[in-house]
């Protein structure tokens, strides 16, 4: 019996080497367009069934005070007292307070740690650029709130070509906040990014730079990719434009390389052959506010906050109404007695008979006080049990600053998982960077101090300068190096990254301890600005530079001052022909001289040759 033809999608799947498409993310076969759109598909449904769409739409309006958007108010008032966005963006502050520095250090466990400090300090310093050139601070606030509003935070790290990130060469390191809407994970019951199958970025475009894109990358059919709508945001019909286009990113682990590969593509085209990004890590940090078992995406912060708000905001539309129909009395009267009744001011009525009983106000039903005293201890309760005490919000009376103290920090508790969550992802993002600089830097041109070869040459040349009477020089502090990133990955170092208020508490630590060691003269200023960490000194090299100069220049008139002593102590008796004791050290300078020349010229042109290439 003949076996039938096997197309490419069932090889995928169900290619007998393969064992039932366990070797689909091997290297050696790759997931088509039509499995991974079905896996699109799969994804938005499982989103679908948690009401991520509806849920995430809702969360913004109420943060933003559209609060009443799709209710029939029929003329009735819509007030709001929008306490949400306040005790949000209070915690998004508390949590994101302080001050975000990423560091490299190497394991304490290395044996030749000494080794690994430049280029450490080449890492840091390029952490301390990508983070300028990206405003990292920004856009951790920014995935902080979208964390507590949206139920998840997302940021998406790539190799921009375009980005300039230093002189000759481009590219660079651009990171972006993606929705969680739009971020996918291959087992959606696990939130870990780093263990996932493979994960999906989509992101809505204009269809000419999708095809720009496709055409650039040697797509054949890029003509065909055209505008659709987007499926996961089905429910808002301001979106469902016919010049945009989903495209999608899909990433996945190599089962054999243990590296990430990248395919692009969108529901009619592809934009993008599957390629080797050489990365060993997802590019996504993930940060879900509460945690959700069995679910990657996590609970917002808001969602449970929104019943009370809409009974506030209920409350206050009631108590207007009852305010509206009963500020003003209603007058009856006697029909018999007053033809018409007027409300001008001042206006008589004529009366037959007695006056008793014609007209009189009725007294309109009183709003009960307690209704306002609930709504403020419902928005009080609720900013409570989320940390917005009237001590942390500043409302309290300022009676002792030491238990205002205490209480503001003891506000703060609530929001310490979700902080060192925040902390680990700041964390996931510097590993990222460093994958990134690893793969795509390549050799560039990096300030290092000279090396022990470099100081050589130079030593050597200024004292063969100085025995032929030319002028020495010196040699600089720091010298332009080529530096490879690739060999970081080789390298035998481990990179620990250190944010928040960790960072910060070892960075006053160690300034204390050198501060106590500066003062007791156990270490020299020289030492202490070479210890003391980055950016708490404005213009550290250069004071390094000007305080190593002046010991210098105080060890050679030191050195100087002990040679006139020996000098003077050991000065022979003038010769018997008048001659001065310095004719004969006149000719066995003039010999030496003559006997170095040769090697001066030599060295002098290495010299020249190493700062030419150092100029280029």
């Amino acid at each position: 019996m003949s076996k039938a033809k096997i197309t490419d999608t069932e090889r995928m799947w169900n290619d007998e080497p393969d064992n039932d498409g366990l070797g689909l993310f091997n290297g050696k076969y790759h997931p088509t367009k039509e499995i991974c759109w079905s896996w699109y598909e799969e994804a938005i449904a499982f989103n679908n069934k948690i009401n991520l769409a509806d849920t995430v739409k809702v969360n913004e309006n109420f943060y933003i005070g559209k609060q009443w958007e799709g209710v029939q108010s029929n003329g009735l008032p819509t007030p709001q007292v929008n306490f949400l966005k306040r005790i949000t963006g209070f915690t998004i502050s508390t949590i994101g307070s302080d001050n975000i520095k990423i560091n490299a250090t190497p394991l304490a466990a290395y044996p030749n740690d000494e080794e690994l400090i430049e280029p450490v300090r080449i890492i840091n310093e390029e952490f301390e650029k990508i983070a300028e050139q990206n405003n990292l601070p920004r856009l951790a606030r920014e995935k902080l709130r979208n964390a507590a509003v949206d139920g998840d935070g997302c940021m998406y790290s790539f190799w921009d070509e375009k980005m300039v990130s230093c002189p000759g060469k481009k590219g660079g390191i651009r990171t972006e906040i993606a929705d969680n809407t739009r971020v996918h994970f291959g087992n959606p019951n696990d939130n870990r990014v780093q263990f996932q199958p493979w994960i999906m970025i989509t992101k809505r475009e204009t269809v000419r730079s999708a095809k720009i894109r496709a055409k650039k990358h040697g797509i054949e059919d890029w003509q065909q990719i055209v505008g659709d709508d987007e499926q996961e945001s089905a429910t808002d019909d301001q979106k469902r434009t016919d010049n945009k286009v989903t495209t999608i990113k899909l990433f996945w682990r190599d089962d054999d390389t243990d590296e990430i590969w990248c395919y692009e593509f969108c529901h009619s085209c592809e934009i993008r052959k599957p390629f080797n990004t050489e990365l060993r890590l997802y590019p996504i940090t993930w940060l879900p506010w509460d945690d959700v078992h069995d679910c990657y995406h996590g609970q917002a912060m808001i969602t449970g906050m929104i019943p009370n708000q809409i009974f506030v905001n209920k409350s206050w539309a009631m108590s207007m109404i009852s305010l509206n129909r009963s500020a003003y009395p209603v007058t009856i009267y006697d029909k018999t007695k007053i033809k018409n009744w007027s409300n001008r001011v001042g206006g008589a009525f004529g009366v037959a008979g007695n006056v008793d009983g014609v007209a009189k106000h009725l007294e309109p039903p009183q709003l009960n006080p307690q209704v306002f005293q609930y709504i403020k201890e419902m928005i009080d309760e609720t900013q409570e049990s989320l940390g917005g005490t009237q001590a942390a919000l500043g409302e309290g009376k300022a009676y002792n600053t030491s238990a205002i103290l205490a209480l503001q920090k003891a506000s703060a508790t609530p929001s310490q998982m979700t902080q060192q969550k925040y902390y680990g992802s700041i964390e996931d993002l510097g590993r990222i960077w460093l994958e990134l600089m690893t793969v795509n830097y390549g050799k560039r041109m990096v300030d290092m101090p000279p090396n022990e070869k470099i100081k050589a040459i130079y030593d050597q040349y200024n004292e063969l300068a100085q025995g032929a009477g030319a002028e020495p020089i010196e040699c600089p502090k720091v010298v332009q190096v080529e530096f490879d990133f690739s060999t970081l990955r080789d390298h035998p170092m481990s990179i620990k990254l250190d944010v928040g208020s960790s960072g910060l508490y070892s960075e006053s630590a160690s300034l204390q301890t050198l501060d106590n060691l500066l003062t007791q003269d156990k270490i020299s200023t020289v030492q202490y600005l070479k210890h003391i960490p980055d950016g708490n000194v404005a213009g550290r090299r250069e004071l390094i530079e000007e305080l190593e100069e002046q010991e210098e220049q105080q060890r050679q008139m030191e050195a100087m001052m002990q040679a006139q002593q020996m000098m003077d102590a050991q000065t022979p008796p003038a010769p018997e022909g008048g001659g001065s004791p310095a004719s004969g050290m006149v000719t066995e300078t003039s010999q030496r001289a003559e006997e170095r020349s040769t090697g001066f010229k030599e060295l002098g042109e290495a010299l020249r040759s190493v700062e030419r290439r150092q100029a280029a």
